[in-house]
Formats: structure tokens, sequence, C-alpha cells
């Protein structure tokens, strides 16, 4: 990983990407990005609507336009979607460019917070539940395999969960600057 002051929000939708990104950010005084959002401001249309007329291929072609455009910009707090990381190139960018923090939360509790949101194309089905099963199941691995640090948002709050996260990064940058630096 190149010395990079960048940390990436991976995870489920619902695992509070958002909320996080924006209260390290402010923490950090750097900017935030969502990628979703930046898909949406970039072409000018929803994302339910990028679904609808090119399909989830086509969205994630778009995201992946976007996440290596947003991971080159350094320092920044980015958001990923949920489905970010199963494109490879998408991963090892993540991989390279920064700090990956895994927000890992049961599927109950996503259910919970994104069973009002009409913004997610891949919940409008007769059961959310399960297609939230289907991509943990799918996903998790990927996102285990790619994070730096893991952190459960089911229960904490945010504050908690961003105090852990700058505790992690601080101790990672400390020993990458160690490795940098063998004879001080």
């Amino acid at each position: 990983m190149r010395q990079s002051t960048s940390i990436f929000l991976i995870g489920p939708m619902g695992a509070g990407k958002s909320t996080i990104g924006r209260l390290l950010a402010k923490t950090l005084g750097v900017d935030f990005i969502d990628s979703d959002k930046e898909i949406e401001r970039k072409t000018g249309v929803s994302i339910p609507m990028i679904f609808e007329y090119e399909g989830e291929a086509g969205f994630r072609r778009r995201e992946a336009e976007a996440i290596a455009e947003l991971t080159d910009i350094d320092p920044i707090i980015l958001a990923t979607g949920g489905g970010s990381v199963q494109l490879p190139e998408n991963r090892s960018l993540l991989r390279d460019r920064g700090f990956v923090v895994y927000l890992h939360c049961p599927v109950e509790k996503q259910l919970e917070r994104t069973h009002k949101d009409t913004n997610r194309p891949l919940l409008q089905t007769e059961n959310p539940r399960q297609k939230l099963m289907e991509l943990f199941q799918i996903r998790e691995p990927l996102y285990r395999e790619l994070a730096d640090y893991i952190v459960d948002t089911g229960q904490a709050s945010s504050r908690s969960v961003v105090r852990q996260i700058l505790r992690a990064y601080e101790r990672a940058q400390a020993r990458h600057h160690h490795h940098e630096n063998p004879n001080r």
C-alpha cells in the first residue's frame, strides 16, 4: 500500500457507511464522498434509473469508473456501494490506495435500516430479507478478505464505531511509518 491517508468503507446496505463516513471525515478534517451519490451527480439520474436502463452490469461499470477516480484522491473518506467488492479491479484499487474498513452488520439490522428506502434497486423484491441474505453470502468473504480492519455496526453507536476505526487507523499509520524508517 502506498502511504495513503485515505479510509475506504466497505460493507452491505444499511451498515452505516454514509453516517460513519461523514463522522470520520469531520473528525479528520477531510472530504467525505459516497460513490453512489457521486455516480448520481455525474449521470444526473438516480441509481434505480441507472439499473432500469443499463441493468446491474451498466451500474457496476459506472461504479468501477467512480471508484478508480475517487480512490485516487488523497486524503478522502470514501463510502462504497455494497456490491463494489465484487469486481476484482475495484478490490485491488481499494486495497492498494487506502485503509479499508469493513462495516459488518447483521442482516436483521440491514433490513431495519433499509426497508423504507426506495433508492435501493436490489431490494425492490418480494422478499428483501432473502435478498440481503443472498448478497451477504456472496459478499461477506470478499469484505473480510479485503478489510484492513473489521468493525461491527449492528449494536454500537456511530461515535464508538468511529473511535474504534480511528484507533485501528492510527496503529496502521504508525506501523507503516515504522517500516519506512527502520533506523530512527
